[in-house]
């Protein structure tokens, strides 16, 4: 026992030891003799073993904290091989709130997510402009506009090239580009039907066309008749067959 308790005593003096753990009893102490004739108290050992203890059980305790702590905040981390073990040492529970400490620290360095309250009112924000009435609306309606924003970019770069506009023109330009262009076409259709008529105006157009409706009916009877009669079916035999009938 005395050299258990002398052993112990010696790691009480270590300097490795805490200097709030050893303290030497004030009042009167009472002595032994070590083998090596040196002299040694022991009325402080009990508390100071207790203590120890008492620590260690808080150790397990702040370890157990601490890997919660740590699932919470960085539950990517896979558990250290010491969760198994039955002591945990000091250099465990450093180990973790190092790995919280640099994930924050990289958090703040390469992250710049707004707060919550912000996010909210994005989502809530894009619901409005796109008439989503829930929050499980939202990702489907994403990807729509994602998909017609493809789209449209597509169209107008296209647009682009057809009208030969640069490529930073607006829409704007894009759209009165389109409008004169299709006014272009317009005139010179109008102009290749008069010069088709014969006429540049627009009633004698009209009256052409009335005589049109009036003739092009019976003449069409007229050649369904000469058919069936010949008994031919192309117009173009109508001619060679009735010079031969003469």
């Amino acid at each position: 026992v005395l050299k258990v308790l002398s052993h112990i005593d010696s790691i009480l003096r270590s300097p490795r030891a805490p200097p709030l753990i050893y303290r030497r009893s004030k009042g009167p102490v009472q002595n032994c003799i070590k083998e090596n004739g040196q002299e040694c108290g022991f009325e402080h050992l009990p508390l100071t073993v207790e203590m120890w203890a008492d620590q260690l059980m808080a150790l397990k305790d702040l370890h157990r904290s601490l890997r919660k702590l740590s699932l919470e905040l960085v539950p990517w981390h896979t558990a250290d091989p010491q969760d198994n073990r039955e002591s945990v040492r000091v250099e465990d529970l450093q180990f973790i709130v190092d790995a919280i400490l640099e994930e924050i620290e990289n958090k703040e360095k390469n992250s710049q997510t707004p707060p919550l309250p912000t996010l909210f009112a994005i989502v809530s924000h894009f619901q409005k402009l796109f008439d989503v009435n829930s929050l499980n609306g939202v990702y489907p309606r994403m990807n729509e506009v994602y998909t017609k924003l493809g789209e449209m970019t597509n169209v107008m770069r296209n647009l682009h090239e057809l009208l030969e506009l640069d490529s930073s023109a607006p829409p704007t330009v894009v759209v009165d580009t389109v409008g004169k262009l299709c006014d272009i076409i317009n005139e010179n259709v109008t102009e290749q039907v008069q010069q088709l008529l014969g006429t540049q105006d627009i009633h004698s157009i009209i009256d052409k066309l009335e005589e049109h409706e009036c003739f092009f009916p019976p003449f069409q009877a007229l050649i369904q008749d000469l058919l069936c009669l010949l008994e031919i079916r192309n117009p173009d035999d109508i001619l060679p067959t009735v010079r031969n009938l003469k």
